[in-house]
């Protein structure tokens, strides 16, 4: 057999294997007990994953990784948002708000091919950080559910405002500013920290025409656009 012929054969054993685990891997999504693990948020949140808590030694937790806790809280939080397109939140610190919205945001965009989630806060290293929840979330989760919604790579080798999956979905970190949203077309966006982003109004805007799916705005509280458009407050520019 000559060498030619042997790498084509090779090459077509190779593309036959990686169609058949492709198609493993889209028979794995339609499981029932995936299915079932990705049908609430709330069930997810609270069984199937864990967020990091960097101060568990000193509130005297058994571990730094946690599910989220079975309050009724929680319930109300995973399921107003499945309500409503639009939501704005207001929190305080321990809430763990930015928490259930990018883990919200992530369990309703995995299953499904092709979503993108955009998640922006006023700097790079913050939206980093949130990234960051959402790989802590995903690594989190039994290996089973894993091997459902596959990632195109590792989680250390995907990039720092990135977590990309081999069913097209993409979830995004991006700085503050409205002229970063303008290249995506994202079905979820989650704005952090509205209050402290000086243009938050003009992302709100950009978020409107872009996002197809859900859109969420969150901060703790402030002056400023934020807090007016949440109270009905309109006021002239010299204001």
């Amino acid at each position: 057999m000559s060498r030619s012929l042997s790498s084509r054969i090779e090459s077509l054993e190779e593309a036959q294997r990686q169609k058949e685990a492709e198609a493993q891997e889209a028979n794995l999504i339609n499981d029932p007990r995936v299915q079932e693990a990705f049908r609430d948020p709330y069930l997810w949140a609270t069984q199937y994953t864990k967020t990091f808590n960097p101060h568990w030694v000193e509130e005297g937790r058994p571990s730094p990784y946690e599910p989220f806790p079975k309050k009724d809280y929680f319930r109300d939080v995973f399921g107003l948002m499945d309500i409503e397109r639009i939501f704005w939140w207001e929190k305080s610190r321990d809430m763990m708000l930015s928490w259930a919205c990018v883990a919200y945001l992530l369990v309703r965009a995995m299953p499904f091919a092709e979503r993108t989630v955009l998640v922006q806060t006023q700097k790079k290293d913050k939206a980093i950080q949130l990234v960051d929840y959402a790989k802590c979330l995903y690594r989190n989760q039994p290996q089973w559910l894993q091997n459902a919604v596959p990632l195109t790579k590792p989680i250390d080798q995907q990039p720092k405002l990135e977590l990309n999956f081999k069913n097209g979905v993409r979830f995004i970190g991006i700085p503050g500013g409205a002229n970063q949203i303008r290249s995506y077309h994202p079905w979820g966006y989650l704005n952090d920290e509205s209050s402290f982003q000086p243009d938050a109004g003009e992302c709100y805007n950009e978020a409107l025409a872009a996002a197809k799916g859900k859109i969420i705005f969150n901060s703790s509280a402030g002056p400023g656009w934020y807090a007016d458009a949440r109270r009905d407050i309109i006021r002239n520019a010299e204001d």
